[in-house]
């Protein structure tokens, strides 16, 4: 008896000591601790009912031919490791894609980020049937966005801002164009200012009988550089590249397409335009349609460039236009009739499904007072289109399926959360990714009625670590600014005694495009918010006027006056906590990254009564100094709009502070740019203000590697619990 009391005192002492476990910054950003397991390499096949994937076997890698839903067949070897080599050197793969007949691979290695989507890498080509491999191109290397021809007998890429193509068979290499020059000629991919807003780098595609291809060409020569150091050697080294901000010059781009036997150019005439956000051709003839947009981003063309006569024909047939700006399609869907475009639209006051025709007619898909989040795609065979809407309220996002006729609607995600899919060929299975905000991501096989197939990853051995801790459970909640309902998410500490007062941490975003009260896994800043709750602070997020998901109306609110009535959100917020009896109303603080730094700003300055800290992490400063599409989008230009730029700027109002503030930077940020931040800090000085100041050499936008984030939370969480 006396052995069974010892081994339960053991047993209890050290299940305590487990649940009493602390959470450090090392853990979460240096030792990467809790870290969730994802699913990678499903790559669907043809047939939609096989993928292929990377798999690493002693080390080597191969790539692999699988069965969606039998675990038991046999795993065929489509590229095996031992022809993985070069030149006596083993291939390190970073990506791959089979051609249209699943008979080549085209293998990506050696990538190099230049920015945030843009790269380059050195390609091979991998004949599945005869087992050669071969370089692209040795002479013109590394290349980038390279891609095989409908037909799998050519490879177009990008080489030095000009356009390529490789005849496979004869090993002829063809430079398309002549002019590519950096920081003054871009042909087939896009400009810095491209690639940050419109989400795009590629900017060719092939027609689909082969013979021709759609590229933009960018001339950049008119707009001003931008100049970033980095500290690498004795001399710092200067970097420039084209960087357009808010009212000033653009890239002038046009559209061409190439003959690409006889390399004959054609520029094609699209009337006025500012930009051209995307261009794509039918899927069954060689008609080409392009978007583009004015520079108010107010008026989107569809335009239809047709190849199928002797002579080109141009036509526009369809237009929208908003008293604000239109959103860019990034569903853009062209049906295997090659004559019907499925797109999302916020035409009727909320982001909606529409069908439209090359003839101009427009029907719409989906309706409700709610917005889609991505329509995923369509199976064309029984006519049900697949998409994730915000239906059961902005915080989720769910799975549903619906005819294209609009009937038939039907949810195939039963969890409440987050919901995400990743499509089979053929549309007859999904990859579903689900996790809640408490919950790591769950991954699972479904049929397209979303029945479970089988689990894929659930991330337990993540969930059995989180449970030596004593954590907080995320919970949501509204807030009021006026009469105007605001979503939240709170923390609270472990142990919370409501007879207490605690100190408040708010971490916000606030901008349009990203909400930050999501029913979602939110990772090693979930982790951060635990530690910050465990040494004793309220945390607390709120989605203020601007943000997704409630409806057009809601969203453009903030049209014209960026930064205002957020601004003012986020004061009313800490107000109503100040309310709380369990909130010392002495000792709130706000913190943000990017345009949450822009807020965070703000919000000190112009609630410096209610705001005893603020933390701003590569914020936004001006408008005037951000890029034009963006800021445009939302602003118009300095020019037409000063009031609304310099009554919502930072730096017009330091002189309102009060509490302490830490400015933070990256000196590399080629997306908002230290020049913000240095900007900031004339003011501050010119004002007679103190303040703190940490810039981190080299560092970009997302201020990572190394040992970096693991040295900002550490001095995020010291200077927190010193000045809050």
């Amino acid at each position: 008896m006396k052995v069974v009391y010892i081994f339960l005192f053991l047993f209890i002492t050290l299940f305590n000591k487990a649940l009493s476990q602390e959470i450090t910054v090392e853990k979460i950003w240096k030792k990467y601790e809790f870290y969730a397991k994802g699913v990678d390499g499903f790559r669907s096949m043809n047939d939609g009912n096989h993928y292929s994937q990377i798999t690493e076997i002693s080390g080597k890698q191969s790539i692999t031919k699988h069965s969606i839903i039998d675990e038991t067949s046999n795993i065929e070897t489509l590229l095996p490791a031992e022809k993985l080599v070069y030149n006596n050197q083993a291939l390190k793969i970073n990506d791959y894609e089979l051609n249209n007949d699943e008979s080549k691979v085209l293998l990506m290695t050696q990538k190099a980020a230049i920015y945030r989507r843009s790269f380059t890498a050195v390609y091979y080509l991998y004949d599945l049937k005869s087992g050669k491999l071969e370089a692209l191109d040795e002479k013109h290397s590394p290349q980038s966005l390279a891609e095989y021809s409908p037909d799998g007998s050519k490879v177009a890429y990008i080489y030095k801002n000009d356009l390529y193509v490789k005849n496979i068979k004869s090993g002829e290499i063809s430079k398309m164009t002549e002019d590519g020059k950096r920081n003054k000629i871009i042909n087939g991919t896009t400009d810095w200012v491209y690639e940050e807003e419109f989400s795009i780098t590629k900017a060719y595609c092939w027609s689909p009988d082969s013979k021709y291809i759609a590229f933009l060409k960018f001339d950049e020569k008119e707009v001003r550089e931008f100049n970033m150091a980095y500290y690498k050697d004795l001399y710092p080294e200067n970097y420039t590249y084209k960087y357009p901000k808010a009212g000033e010059a653009n890239s002038k781009v046009s559209a061409h397409i190439i003959a690409v036997n006889s390399g004959k150019i054609n520029k094609l005439e699209l009337g006025e335009y500012e930009y051209i956000p995307r261009l794509k051709w039918s899927s069954t003839a060689n008609q080409l349609v392009i978007q583009t947009l004015n520079r108010h981003q107010n008026n989107l063309k569809y335009h239809l460039i047709d190849l199928t006569t002797k002579k080109i024909k141009h036509s526009v047939f369809f237009e929208e236009n908003a008293k604000t700006y239109v959103e860019i399609d990034d569903n853009l869907l062209i049906l295997k009739d090659g004559k019907t475009i499925l797109r999302t639209s916020e035409m009727d006051g909320f982001n909606h499904i529409y069908q439209l025709t090359f003839d101009g007619k427009s029907t719409q898909i989906t309706k409700g007072n709610w917005d889609v989040i991505e329509n995923y795609g369509i199976n064309e065979a029984n006519a049900t289109i697949y998409y994730s809407s915000a239906e059961n309220g902005a915080i989720n996002k769910s799975l549903y399926s619906i005819g294209l006729d609009g009937s038939s609607k039907k949810l195939i995600s039963s969890s409440t959360g987050t919901n995400d899919a990743e499509f089979s060929t053929g549309f007859n299975y999904f990859i579903k990714t689900y996790s809640d905000a408490n919950t790591p991501p769950v991954y699972s096989l479904c049929t397209s009625n979303g029945e479970q197939v089988k689990l894929l990853e659930n991330n337990a051995a993540l969930i059995e670590t989180l449970a030596t801790y004593k954590l907080s459970k995320k919970e949501f909640t509204t807030f009021h600014s006026g009469t105007t309902e605001l979503n939240g998410s709170i923390i609270y500490p472990p142990n919370f005694d409501a007879t207490k007062k605690y100190p408040v941490y708010m971490t916000v975003y606030g901008g349009p495009g990203h909400n930050e009260v999501l029913n979602a896994w939110d990772g090693n800043d979930y982790m951060y918010h635990q530690l910050l709750a465990q040494k004793g602070y309220i945390v607390v997020s709120v989605d203020p006027r601007g943000t997704m998901y409630k409806g057009e109306a809601f969203k453009k609110s903030t049209y014209l006056q960026l930064g205002k009535l957020e601004t003012e959100d986020f004061i009313n917020v800490a107000k109503e906590l100040q309310t709380k009896p369990y909130i010392d109303p002495t000792r709130i603080g706000i913190q943000g990254w990017s345009f949450g730094g822009f807020m965070a700003s703000n919000a000190i300055f112009k609630g410096a009564d209610v705001f005893k800290m603020g933390i701003a992490v590569a914020p936004v400063t001006h408008w005037k100094y951000y890029d034009n599409i963006y800021t445009e989008r939302f602003m118009r230009t300095p020019q037409e709009n000063p009031t609304g730029y310099n009554e919502n700027a930072p730096i017009n109002f330091v002189n309102q502070l009060k509490g302490k503030f830490f400015l933070i930077h990256g000196a590399a940020d080629d997306n908002v740019h230290y020049q913000n931040s240095m900007e900031l800090v004339n003011a501050l000085v010119k004002a007679d203000k103190q303040f703190d100041l940490f810039i981190y050499p080299n560092k970009n936008h997302g201020i990572y590697g190394g040992n970096t984030r693991n040295h900002l939370f550490n001095m995020l969480l010291n200077y927190t619990l010193k000045n809050l």
